[in-house]
């Protein structure tokens, strides 16, 4: 059964690309989003089993949807992996480093990072 994989980032590049890589392997079904004040009721319908979340958007940052989901109990246990490009890739280790509880990825993200990220969180071998 593919996991589902929400991917909120206002870049619409962005999440075309990962989308399509994420699909191509086989294994996730993924909803893209480009307006992280949709993101919620999104997630609410979608029920993802993870979110991948840009930190910096116009009108709601990433921080401010993971703290709304945190909020509500049918999405407060999906694990977020940040997406930012505030840290340089040498601060940061290659399958993510922490924020909170929440991992973080630096953009732009190798895929075969973020595979073995999303594999880490979701408990999984590729």
């Amino acid at each position: 059964m593919k996991k589902r994989i929400l991917l909120v980032d206002d870049e619409a590049g962005v999440t075309r690309m990962m989308r399509r890589n994420l699909e191509a392997t086989g294994r996730f079904e993924v909803r893209d989003l480009n307006d992280p004040t949709q993101a919620l009721e999104t997630a609410r319908q979608f029920r993802p089993d993870l979110v991948l979340l840009d930190v910096m958007m116009p009108e709601m940052d990433g921080g401010s949807v993971a703290a709304a989901f945190a909020e509500e109990p049918q999405l407060a246990r999906v694990p977020i992996i940040f997406l930012t490009a505030i840290v340089s890739k040498k601060e940061v280790e290659p399958t993510g480093s922490q924020i909170g509880s929440h991992t973080f990825l630096a953009k732009p993200v190798v895929f075969s990072d973020l595979l073995a990220c999303i594999d880490g969180q979701l408990g999984q071998a590729g």
